[in-house]
């Protein structure tokens, strides 16, 4: 098997070419990235603290996709399934032509390879639960899970910028229905290699490292916002099924199901780094800030075949853990 996998460098990209390579040695892999939010280092790390050691054996292609020739990389390569995760993923990006252009643009592209020869080409790639925006046709902690439907009132320019790729996904599966398109929308995705990616990398990480360091953790007031927080190796587990034959085509949620507040983040925080700092609580400046997530999972499972493996808030503690033993 061949994969192209775009974004390949960055923080869900290396972790899913791990898994990509350990579960079959012998296949073709190219990364592209531009390395603007990615680094080198995650595909080449060492031993640290037990945790085992990889290096990627395959090439890398270094340019934004708007930049190179993608459709004569895609012919050069031929790869049977493009895992597509670039883009700008900054959400305090506030320049509309640039976050557009860099995420929507090259996705045209791609939905014409995939579906050019439908019966032996596959493109999953990386939506955002943004898309949901702030309300989420009313959601709050009090109700449900959002349902895929929800969808389509988009805060920011980053989360419009996914809604337009989805758009021309429906748009496309519409038009070649024998086609193999399958969208992620990934909600708060946390776990190793996300260190490289400064303010933008999970409040998981960011409040374990400043706890870590004896300072208070700070959270927006009060601090019973929830979100829909996964390990980065369940969403490189459905992001792998999403491409399996049996996978159906369409746009699905990848989350836990379970909302997660900020405060129980805190506690179990404490918890597994030994510490007691008391929160620091402050007011919460930004208007498109998402209150609430939680991801209905139904329609991912009933057509990908895929359910969370590990509970968040384990899944957190263990994750401190490590991250502590980093600083030792």
């Amino acid at each position: 098997m061949k994969h192209l996998i775009t974004g390949g460098g960055g923080f869900i990209g290396s972790n899913l070419v791990r898994a990509l390579q350990e579960h079959d040695p012998d296949a073709q892999l190219l990364v592209v990235d531009d390395f603007r939010s990615g680094t080198f280092a995650n595909l080449s790390r060492e031993n640290l603290n037990g945790v085992e050691s990889w290096s990627y054996r395959g090439d890398v292609v270094a340019g934004s996709l708007h930049e190179i020739d993608l459709d004569a990389l895609l012919d050069d390569f031929a790869p049977d399934t493009v895992f597509h995760l670039a883009s700008i993923t900054d959400t305090t990006v506030t320049d509309q032509a640039v976050m557009l252009r860099d995420n929507v643009e090259p996705f045209r592209n791609l939905l014409r390879w995939a579906t050019d020869q439908p019966q032996s080409r596959k493109l999953v790639w990386a939506s955002s639960a943004a898309t949901y925006g702030t309300t989420a046709n009313g959601a709050t902690p009090a109700q449900r899970p959002f349902k895929l439907q929800d969808a389509g009132h988009p805060a920011n320019v980053y989360g419009f910028s996914k809604w337009v790729m989805e758009n021309l996904h429906c748009q496309a599966q519409h038009a070649n229905p024998s086609a193999h398109l399958v969208g992620l929308r990934y909600f708060n995705v946390f776990g190793p290699g996300e260190e490289h990616k400064a303010h933008m990398a999970s409040m998981i990480y960011q409040l374990a490292q400043k706890m870590i360091q004896g300072q208070a953790p700070r959270l927006f007031s009060p601090g019973d916002q929830a979100r829909d927080h996964i390990h980065v190796s369940d969403v490189v587990g459905c992001t792998r099924a999403a491409a399996q034959s049996i996978a159906q085509s369409g746009i699905y949620n990848v989350g836990t199901g379970v909302a997660t507040t900020f405060n129980a983040i805190v506690d179990t925080l404490n918890a597994a780094l030994n510490t007691t700092q008391p929160t620091d609580y402050f007011n919460n400046p930004h208007a498109f800030y998402q209150n609430y997530t939680c991801a209905d999972l139904a329609q991912t499972t009933a057509c990908l075949g895929w359910t969370p493996q590990l509970p968040t808030l384990q899944a957190i503690h263990d994750y401190a853990v490590e991250l502590k033993g980093q600083h030792v």
